[in-house]
């Protein structure tokens, strides 16, 4: 019997503080769920935003104007530093990590497409849990991911995983603000169910990260289109991945 395969998608405002600092103890707890999957014969892959805001912790500011151009020196500063986390976080779990970087064009038919499935196939039969993220520092403009809410379901479609996971700071969809003492929180949505009325604006700055509510129910929908059950939820509560597993009232699920 093939072992299950989960994609799980951490964004920038899990992981960090109200000051846009990265917190350690999220990522620790973030890392001793998937080492807990993991245990249970669930092969997890990462898909892992915060290099910019990591990039930004570094360098504070840089001279270029172009928005493009400081996210991508943000980010080729700040990857080598987010994955220096993962690998000392996992080295604690007695597991091992790898960095999978890709472009969009990696996911088109063709070669590129085989070669990145060849490469997860082969991180996990030798159990290594690849993180993904995009190639910022050579991602062209007009064919970056919206996301990395999109990079994680089409990670999950290439992995042909049983599940995707997008972790945020709120415990799942609800009917209006989440603050809001009338909103309640949808446990489950079907992929054509009309609930976009519900998805609230939200600003975010320089480096916070591209996907809000907006994307995730977009690519929540689409990718339960494809069978693939996708669950959002939300990352700074404590065990909520392995709950979501487990089959426990937590977060919004989607299905087809």
């Amino acid at each position: 019997m093939s072992k299950k395969r989960v994609v799980i998608k951490v964004g920038t405002n899990v992981m960090t503080n109200k000051d846009n600092r990265i917190v350690g103890p999220i990522l620790n707890e973030l890392v001793r769920q998937i080492a807990e999957l993991y245990e249970n014969d669930i092969e997890p892959i990462l898909v892992s935003s915060g290099s910019a805001i990591a990039g930004k912790e570094v360098l504070g500011d840089c001279s270029a104007e172009d928005p493009s151009t400081r996210r991508q020196i943000f980010s080729a500063v700040g990857q080598p530093r987010m994955m220096r986390h993962y690998y000392s976080l996992f080295h604690d779990h007695g597991m091992r990590c790898a960095q999978v970087l890709a472009t969009k064009r990696d996911f088109a038919p063709g070669r590129h497409r085989e070669n990145m499935i060849t490469c997860y196939e082969g991180l996990m039969s030798e159990g290594v849990v690849p993180i993904a993220n995009e190639d910022d520092a050579v991602s062209l403009k007009m064919s970056m991911f919206s996301d990395n809410d999109e990079l994680a379901s089409l990670v999950a479609e290439l992995v042909q995983a049983d599940a995707l996971i997008l972790l945020t700071d709120t415990d799942g969809l609800y009917t209006g603000h989440p603050d809001d003492d009338d909103s309640e929180k949808l446990t489950q949505v079907r992929h054509n169910q009309n609930v976009e009325k519900y998805v609230q604006k939200n600003e975010k700055g320089e480096g916070e990260g591209r996907g809000g509510m907006k994307s995730k129910l977009k690519i929540a929908k689409e990718t339960a289109r494809k069978d693939i059950p996708t669950f959002i939820a939300n990352g700074k509560r404590k065990n909520v991945i392995v709950e979501l597993l487990e089959g426990k009232d937590v977060g919004t699920r989607f299905y087809a």
